[in-house]
This record gives structure tokens, C-alpha cells and sequence, in this order.
């Protein structure tokens, strides 16, 4: 059974005596720094592993992780955003605070409804609820885009979420390909989901800053069981980057994460807490692009990730700090000495050469 309530701090910084490799493939990488050091006044790198970078789990490549949730003190889930014939599939990861360290002891392939598996060519996953219970999984696709719920005792497709008709792809709807369900996050309760879009519907457009008018929706419903859209909210990220992370906090405040890569410069990775306090419902709204700013969410900057400390890390492409790589995926775990939370981040190698499968471990002041 995986485990979802925030958990003790002693249990937290609990040390694990483990190796850093991907089950049956050697780990030739390390474990990466552990110094860490201050990225902000409410941010602090714990450490990184690069211990599941270009590794295999029976057969499959530890790759195009875009999705991760915290399911207990030393365990995750991450999704792939699979590409070709490779099947979508979901790895059960280990995974320790100080000293950080991350492998994987386990997978589920991702199946249609008649038992086959979904692949590359219908299904880029990228947002990742483990649901109450840990027996089923959401997991979005960006193609259509579409939430689906599987079963991890076999892989299964159980079901799908209703999804608005604006937010299908071109002609369907207004949205771009590629830049639909980026993120999915759930409350404590399991109530309340929130689908975040990596790009604007079409009459939504960007701004006059190349800030781009993302719309989040607000799911309502009981975890294993039926969702509806109930609200969306208006939400910009900063100029030139992309909505691609979000998770709850509380009732009233969200993390986000927006990036963004620049060929011969590299990847802008940015971390902010969003606050729904008096969040507008946007739905009933044709178009962004003449809506007031009130309408939408504030947040604040809780650390950019190009002023972490490098801590030894080494890039495989040019970076403005050598720390930093396609970080795609983001999620909370418990409370650390302090009052703190404990964040993972992880990139995604788009299974290329030049770009590294990392794991990030931070403590966060919210």
C-alpha cells in the first residue's frame, strides 16, 4: 500500500541503507551532490541524484519521467511521457531525503480498456494523481487531452474524466497540440483535482509581455469514483515560459512550476506558491484576453532553480548553472525540522543524449 498523509519529520530524515541504481542496471552515475545550500530565503537544496539517468527497470528505459507523487516517507510514483512503440507506464521509485538517493523497485504498463498497452502514438502522459487508497492512478495525456484512471494491480484503464469541449485540441477545440494537461494535482481530502494547461486556449492567447493566459481547472469529486468540472481559473506564467507543475498545498494555496529552454543557453526553471484566496471562476469567460488582472491568481516566487548551489553537478549541455536540466516533474512530501516541506523535482530526459534524468530533493518554507 502506498502511503498519502503528510508524515513525521524523524521519519523523513530517516537514513536509508540502500544502492542508488534502477533495479537490475549497474549504477554508473553516482549519486550526485549532497551539499546543497540555499536557493532563496525559502528554499534550500537538500541534494540531487543522477542515479536513474539513461538506466533500464525489466527491460524498459528509466526515461521521459514528466510526473511524480509522493506516496509515503521513502516512496513515489513517477509517469513517463512515452514516445514511439514504448509503452506508457508508471515506476514505483524509492526515495530518500538526506542523503538523496533514488531508485526504482517496480513498474506498471498503462492499458487500454481491451488490455493492450497504450504507447507513444495515443498517449503522452504528463500529470499524476495517486489516488486514496493506492489502488488506482489519474494520469493525463496531453494529445486529446484526456484524464484517465487506472488500475495498479494491472495496469488497466478504468475510466476517464469528463473534460470540457473548448480545452480538445484544434479543430476538436481551442487548444495546441502539446500544450494541454501538463500537471494534475489532488487535495489531502481527494475532493478537489486541479488540471493545469502548459499553453492557452487559442481566444486566450498571450500578452503584450509574452505572457501567455493558462487556464486551471477545478475538478469536484470522491477519489475511485466520478469528477466534474466545477470552476477554472485564470493563471499567467512569467514572460517566454510554460505552466508545467502544480501542487496543492491547502485550501487556499497551490505550488506551481514553470520552465522553459533556450537552444546554446539552457533551461529557466521556476517554482512559485499560488494563492486561491478569492479565485475568479473564468469559465463563463469566451476570451482572457480582455479580462482584468484581478482575475488572476497571484503568486509569488518561492525560488528560481538557476541560484541553487551547483553542488558538483556536471551538465551534458550548456546550462546557466550546470545544476539545471528539463525539470518537468514536482511534488510535496511531508513536514521537515521547522516547519518546512519536503519537495522533490525531477527532470526529464526526453531520451536524449544531451539531457539528464535528475532527482532533486529540497526543503520549502510555505
Amino acid at each position: 500500500m502506498r502511503w498519502q498523509k503528510p508524515f513525521a519529520a524523524a521519519v523523513v530524515l530517516t537514513a536509508l541503507t540502500t544502492t542508488l541504481t534502477a533495479s537490475a542496471t549497474p549504477d554508473t552515475h553516482g549519486t550526485g551532490g549532497s551539499s546543497g545550500g540555499a536557493c532563496s530565503p525559502d528554499a534550500n537544496l537538500l541534494g540531487f541524484s543522477d542515479a536513474l539517468d539513461k538506466t533500464t527497470f525489466d527491460g524498459q528505459p528509466v526515461a521521459g519521467l514528466s510526473a511524480l507523487n509522493v506516496t509515503g516517507p521513502h516512496s513515489a510514483v513517477a509517469l513517463v511521457d512515452n514516445v514511439g512503440t514504448t509503452p506508457a507506464r508508471v515506476f514505483d521509485l524509492e526515495v530518500n531525503s538526506r542523503p538523496t538517493s533514488v531508485r526504482v523497485d517496480g513498474m506498471t504498463i498503462l492499458k487500454r480498456p481491451d488490455g493492450t498497452p497504450y504507447n507513444g502514438g495515443d498517449f503522452d502522459g504528463e500529470g499524476l494523481v495517486v489516488e486514496r487508497g493506492d489502488r488506482t492512478i489519474l494520469a493525463t495525456s496531453e494529445r486529446e487531452p484526456s484524464i484517465r484512471r487506472f488500475r495498479l494491480s494491472d495496469g488497466k484503464e478504468i475510466a476517464s474524466l469528463p473534460v470540457p469541449s473548448r480545452f480538445q485540441v484544434a479543430p476538436a477545440g481551442e487548444a495546441t497540440s502539446n500544450a494541454t494537461f501538463e500537471s494534475l494535482a489532488v487535495s489531502r481530502d481527494g475532493l478537489s483535482l486541479f488540471a493545469g494547461m502548459e499553453g492557452p486556449l487559442a481566444p486566450d492567447g498571450t500578452d503584450s509581455n509574452n505572457r501567455t493566459r493558462n487556464r486551471i481547472i477545478r475538478y469536484l469529486g470522491l477519489p475511485g469514483h466520478e469528477y466534474r468540472p466545477i470552476a477554472q481559473y485564470a493563471y499567467k506564467p512569467d514572460p517566454g515560459l510554460a505552466l508545467v507543475e502544480l501542487a496543492w498545498v491547502s485550501p487556499t494555496e497551490l505550488v506551481s512550476m514553470e520552465r522553459t529552454f533556450t537552444a546554446g543557453v539552457g533551461n529557466t526553471i521556476r517554482v512559485f506558491t499560488v494563492s486561491l484566496r478569492r479565485a475568479t471562476d473564468v469559465t463563463k469567460l469566451a476570451s482572457l484576453a480582455d479580462a482584468p488582472e484581478k482575475v488572476f491568481l497571484q503568486k509569488k516566487l518561492l525560488f528560481d532553480l538557476v541560484d541553487c548551489p551547483p553542488s558538483g553537478a556536471v551538465a551534458k549541455q550548456p546550462q546557466p548553472n550546470p545544476l539545471l536540466d528539463n525539470v518537468e516533474a514536482l511534488a510535496l512530501g511531508g513536514y521537515l525540522p521547522g516547519g518546512r516541506r519536503q519537495l522533490y523535482l525531477m527532470s526529464d530526459d526526453n531520451n536524449g543524449a544531451t539531457q539528464i534524468t535528475r532527482f532533486y530533493s529540497l526543503a520549502v518554507k510555505l
